[in-house]
């Protein structure tokens, strides 16, 4: 039989737009206060994309930082995966506007959407493809622009979200680095509790649903804090299972970052310190699917993580769904 090799990764990139906005910014426009925001959330600014600005773009950007620092070429790439729930377009997927961008011709396409969870669920289909040898080099992103479906009337939730894109690519493992273990849940009984309804074939665009704002999201943010935590950790728990390992031999987790409470609380669940938690939340708020690929890349950049460290990845998000997964970079 032959030994197939490990998936590791071989580079990261992100992308943000260039736009912040401050608690203080958002003070005018909406009634809240940085007090207010920094209490509940962690969150001091986050990045705001344009109105009508293509994730496309941000993510191709994102995507030809990680095929460079891979030491490879678009043509290399022979798939790529996009983890979003604010694509450019309702269809075609936004991975194929992605892979014309990057010229990236050898590539096969396709978007999914979980959410918050997105880019390890991405990890781990890459993962399953690649082993049964079907692709080599895999690109695989997570991307979104949720300011262009918040409620900027609503304060509970407009403060939350900023907008990015984070990307890897994926090759085969000549040694014992790679991704080790993964996991993915959902339970949909949950899917009133954080859900955006508008432009489906349920809610079609009309001067009512506008008027409405069906098409923003909508959040029940103390039951949704109180599955995050609960759910975060028992996946974390479950892939260190899977990898007969302990919390102690993570060098660093790199949580979703939606909220610094629900960080810390996981922290205190998992029994990490401080030095095996990442945080960002404060300088880029909830990016959904974007939030780990773009952590994991400047923790990487800033040498928080090198060659060699044991990373646990853990999320969640709408649906409700959730992921995990140990990687050695």
């Amino acid at each position: 039989m032959t030994n197939i090799p490990q998936t590791m990764i071989l580079g990261t990139g992100r992308a943000v737009p260039e736009k912040i906005l401050t608690n203080a910014d958002l003070e005018k426009i909406v009634d809240t206060n940085d007090q207010w925001i920094v209490e509940r959330s962690g969150i001091r600014e986050r990045h705001v994309a344009e109105k009508g600005a293509p994730l496309s773009e941000l993510a191709a950007e994102a995507a030809r930082k990680a095929i460079e620092d891979a030491g490879l070429e678009a043509k290399d790439i022979d798939l790529i995966i996009l983890a979003t729930v604010t694509g450019d377009m309702k269809f075609p997927a936004t991975a194929c506007f992605i892979q014309e961008l990057l010229g990236a011709k050898n590539a096969a396409a396709f978007d999914i959407a979980a959410a918050c969870s997105g880019f390890i669920y991405g990890l781990q289909i890459a993962d399953s493809m690649m082993r049964n040898q079907t692709y080599r080099h895999a690109l695989v992103i997570g991307g979104d622009i949720l300011t262009s479906i918040v409620d900027w009337e609503d304060r509970n939730t407009c403060v939350l979200f900023g907008d990015g894109a984070g990307a890897v690519v994926l090759g085969p493992s000549q040694d014992d680095r790679g991704i080790i273990s993964t996991y993915i849940g959902s339970d949909g009984g949950y899917s009133k509790l954080l859900y955006n309804a508008g432009c489906g074939c349920i809610n079609m665009p009309t001067e009512e649903n506008i008027k409405e704002k069906i098409h923003t999201v909508r959040m029940e943010g103390k039951e949704v804090f109180r599955h995050a935590v609960v759910a975060m950790s028992k996946a974390m728990k479950k892939v260190l299972k899977q990898a007969d390992m302990t919390s102690d031999q993570l060098d660093l987790v790199i949580s979703h970052q939606a909220n610094l409470r629900i960080i810390e609380a996981l922290a205190k669940r998992l029994k990490l310190n401080s030095e095996q938690t990442y945080v960002n939340v404060d300088r880029f708020g909830n990016t959904s699917a974007a939030s780990i690929p773009i952590a994991l890349d400047e923790a990487r950049r800033n040498g928080v993580i090198q060659s060699g460290s044991t990373i646990g990845l853990v999320a969640f998000g709408g649906g409700f769904t959730w992921a995990s997964g140990i990687i050695r970079l």
